[in-house]
């Protein structure tokens, strides 16, 4: 039996996989990943992710939130009302994702710093996971948690990259790093990185259809390959798979709940 492993970050919903869904998810199954879950990305995204999870709703978790790449001037203030609609509904897994990217568009910075900022409240408010998107914006997404942190807010600051001194702020702050598949580029600066982080502090991902680790490289991502990121992490540790599988398995269900 392969060692249980959490994809804490899978866009499974995406049509990229609308071909073989369920194929898939059983492929993940069968390589030890026993769970999934799904950040959501705008009001598109919501009933194939609600879909998905009504199929496996033992492996699949549906989060809830406005990916900041998708906050738009003409757009955004709707998508939130959409998002604070489906939040009163029912639970979720965690909000997001959510946060700030200046890597596609810097002139968006004041609307999605005011949309990560709402992220914020009703992660606090509800007292559920938060999930970050921080693309060429660790500082700015760091400074906005900053100004909301009472205590309660804790999450995940998603596809980790960045300095060992941003790594060690976000675990100040509260919140895991998550580590996917750029860890596997052999000449990744993360590597050097994450070496110095202790693995109490981390969970995997894939952020699938994206970011396909190496030796999958020109291939769609997917939860079964994830197993490729914790076998570089225990690479870069010194350490077993099977103790990377423990512990990050166990700092994820530490956030997202048995």
């Amino acid at each position: 039996m392969p060692p249980t492993l959490i994809d804490t970050h899978a866009h499974l919903y995406s049509s990229k996989f609308d071909h073989d869904r369920p194929e898939m998810v059983q492929r993940a199954l069968a390589a030890g990943v026993e769970r999934m879950y799904l950040p959501n990305i705008d009001s598109t995204s919501i009933q194939p992710m609600l879909e998905l999870e009504a199929a496996f709703p033992q492996h699949c978790f549906a989060m809830m939130g406005l990916h900041p790449t998708h906050v738009q001037p003409d757009t955004y203030h709707a998508e939130l009302e959409t998002v604070e609609h489906w939040l009163a509904q029912r639970s979720w897994a965690g909000i997001g994702e959510t946060g700030i990217d200046l890597y596609w568009d810097k002139s968006t910075l004041a609307i999605q710093q005011e949309s990560f900022a709402r992220h914020c409240c009703w992660a606090r408010d509800l007292g559920c996971p938060l999930i970050i998107h921080s693309r060429s914006a660790n500082r700015e997404a760091m400074d906005t948690v900053r100004q909301h942190q009472d205590g309660r807010l804790r999450g995940i600051f998603h596809c980790f990259e960045g300095t060992l001194d941003e790594a060690l702020e976000m675990i100040d702050l509260g919140f895991l790093l998550g580590i996917g598949g750029v860890l596997t580029r052999a000449n990744s600066p993360i590597r050097e990185v994450v070496q110095q982080v202790s693995l109490e502090h981390i969970v995997l991902e894939t952020d699938a259809p994206y970011l396909t680790p190496t030796p999958y490289k020109g291939r769609r991502n997917e939860s079964a390959f994830m197993v490729a990121v914790a076998e570089t992490l225990a690479q870069v540790h010194g350490i077993s798979l099977e103790v990377v599988a423990q512990v990050t398995t166990q700092n994820a269900l530490r956030l997202f709940g048995p």
